[in-house]
């Protein structure tokens, strides 16, 4: 009897001999990437190709049951097929596959239970956690534009409050808080896909530490000499440069020293008054014997 099941799908239906149909159908989805698999069909010599089919619930209430050819599968070498693109509702989906090899066709084997996108299993996204400066930067892996992602972060120390940020932006850093110098900050993330209303786990927590205060006082250091710099050096090139100018547009002239003058005004003048006076009364005398002779 057991003999006798074996060559069930090998026997002739209406003279035609049919290819062993595909088995062991199972859906592997994570992250909302679903993989239709079943365990190849063995033709020693053959190529077989296989065709996938899927009815989701709009088909089968109101389009009379139709099955839909697979965007990518349509048909396929591989005993697997991506139905990614294919599941874009939160319904049961019924899937099939069959075996073909030149004029010989397989009898359609369906996928037992329906798959439902909503079973995919959640997982946290990659992530690389930094520090720039003083800024607590993340980049989370791209998983979809379906994916949200929740970011938890919090200060590393007893009692620390949590903070949680929602970020929707993928493959791009996203900057979270500013940490205070010598502190250390640790960062979680989860996943959540509103299509589905699920969350996958939250990460294992990655923390960072920025450096303490020594870089930045000795920074502060130096802007300090510098700016004292400035204020000295600024004020006297201004005056240097000054007294350039003055003295090669205006130089001084210095006088022989027969020329200055070392009394006071005063002086000078009483001196120029007795030498003129004396002056007279020597002029007097000399004219006096003159007058006596005429």
């Amino acid at each position: 009897m057991w003999f006798f099941y074996t060559l069930i799908p090998c026997l002739l239906i209406d003279g035609v001999a049919i290819l062993p149909a595909p088995q062991n159908l199972s859906v592997q989805s994570t992250n909302m990437k679903h993989l239709l698999t079943w365990s190849p069909v063995m033709v020693p010599g053959e190529i077989i190709y296989y065709f996938v089919e899927y009815q989701g619930e709009y088909e089968s209430l109101y389009m009379s049951h139709v099955w839909i050819p697979s965007s990518w599968c349509s048909p396929t070498k591989g005993p697997e097929c991506d139905i990614t693109d294919d599941i874009t509702a939160t319904v049961p989906y019924n899937l099939r596959v069959r075996a073909t090899q030149g004029s010989e066709t397989s009898a359609w084997s369906t996928l037992k239970p329906p798959f439902n996108r909503n079973s995919t299993i959640l997982t946290p996204p990659g992530m690389d956690v930094t520090k720039d400066g003083f800024h607590l930067v993340i980049k989370l892996e791209d998983l979809g534009s379906q994916f949200e992602f929740l970011v938890a972060y919090w200060r590393r120390e007893p009692g620390a409050k949590e903070h949680v940020k929602v970020v929707r932006s993928r493959g791009i850093p996203v900057h979270l808080e500013t940490m205070e110098p010598g502190a250390a900050y640790c960062v979680k993330v989860q996943t959540f896909v509103k299509a589905i209303g699920r969350h996958s786990p939250f990460s294992q927590a990655e923390c960072v530490k920025v450096q303490g205060e020594t870089l930045p006082l000795a920074l502060a250091l130096f802007g300090f000499v510098g700016f004292m710099l400035i204020l000295v050096v600024v004020p006297f090139s201004i005056w240097k440069m000054g007294r350039l100018l003055r003295h090669s547009c205006c130089p001084v002239v210095v006088l022989p020293d027969t020329l200055k003058i070392t009394n006071s005004p005063q002086k000078l003048i009483s001196c120029r008054r007795e030498e003129v006076e004396a002056c007279a009364t020597a002029m007097l005398s000399s004219e006096e014997p003159f007058r006596t002779w005429i």
